[in-house]
């Protein structure tokens, strides 16, 4: 049987850091976040990392773990994130994995591997051939070599084509048949998974904008021109995280603050309805619905019973 971790997530602004702290507490774990933004250095009030204050003394992982101009990949995730979990549970102490990036979660749980990037520059000249030729040249080899994998994407979909063709020529193996095989692979980890969202939509817009107003009075602004000043390309990775693509925007341009702290408030909405979509596809989710305000009492004993019924603890 795979080792057991504990698996927290839900939507931005749900509660997952709280509970996965009152949690830690309570079944000697340690927290290992799984948040695509909060690996990044110098970048903590706009991905609402936790700071050493409200971590109450439980270990966290997987936090400042990159600089803001890596391209930090899943596949780099995985690693770190599986060495993180293997040395929790080596020292006798429970995992809890907490953060809303599904993809992080579930290829972490999976054990999935994935296809080398080899730096032999095909990805560079598929790239190239795109911008002269056209994304739909492209489309069609990928049709001739991998057709399940062109039946699943859409032409739009520029940098997953660049991709699977890249896996193509570099391993001889089909992206198609690489995922096959992967998923054959037993899961790394059997995770109990707590969901957490408000039974009102509503409730969530509320926590949600208060969350950005609050973001602001703690600095964000000062914080995104402090990547600025320090040379990070705003169009880098790590600066198109929402919040800091709209304030950099802002603060380069001299713009209102309060219309891009708008902008804010609804792409977070938005990127919180593209989460609950993904974690909603996984049945093995215990859903834990907030009122409002949130009783974090109540939700704490309601995860306890169901790890308790899985065997952790």
């Amino acid at each position: 049987m795979p080792p057991k971790v504990i698996v927290i997530a839900g939507p931005t602004a749900s509660g997952k850091t709280a509970l996965s702290i009152a949690l830690a507490k309570r079944f000697g774990g340690e927290v290992v976040s799984a948040d695509s933004m909060q690996i990044y250095r110098g970048m903590d009030v706009g991905t609402a990392k936790p700071t050493p204050e409200e971590r109450q003394g439980i270990p966290h992982h997987m936090l400042d773990v990159a600089d803001p101009e890596e391209n930090f990949s899943v596949a780099r995730y995985v690693e770190l994130a599986s060495a993180c979990v293997d040395d929790i549970l080596a020292r006798g102490r429970v995992p809890i994995l907490a953060g809303g990036t599904g993809l992080y979660l579930d290829s972490l749980l999976s054990g999935r591997t994935f296809a080398p990037y080899p730096a032999t520059g095909w990805r560079e000249r598929l790239q190239q051939r795109a911008e002269t030729e056209g994304i739909q040249v492209l489309m069609e080899e990928l049709e001739q070599v991998d057709p399940e994998a062109a039946g699943r994407l859409h032409l739009n979909d520029e940098k997953r084509i660049i991709r699977a063709l890249e896996v193509w020529h570099e391993t001889g193996k089909t992206i198609s048949q690489h995922n096959r095989e992967t998923r054959a692979i037993p899961p790394r980890y059997e995770g109990c998974w707590i969901g957490l969202n408000f039974q009102s939509r509503q409730a969530l817009w509320n926590r949600i904008d208060r969350r950005v107003d609050e973001m602001l009075a703690q600095g964000l602004a000062a914080e995104v021109q402090a990547l600025l000043n320090r040379g990070i390309d705003p169009n880098c990775t790590a600066m198109q995280a929402i919040g800091y693509k709209e304030l950099a925007q802002a603060v380069r341009t001299g713009e209102n603050l309060t219309q891009a702290a708008e902008e804010v408030k609804l792409r977070s909405r938005q990127y919180a309805k593209r989460q609950l979509t993904w974690f909603r596809r996984n049945p093995a989710i215990h859903w834990y619905l907030w009122d409002s305000p949130p009783d974090f009492g109540a939700a704490c004993q309601f995860a306890t019973e169901k790890i308790g019924e899985s065997g952790i603890g």
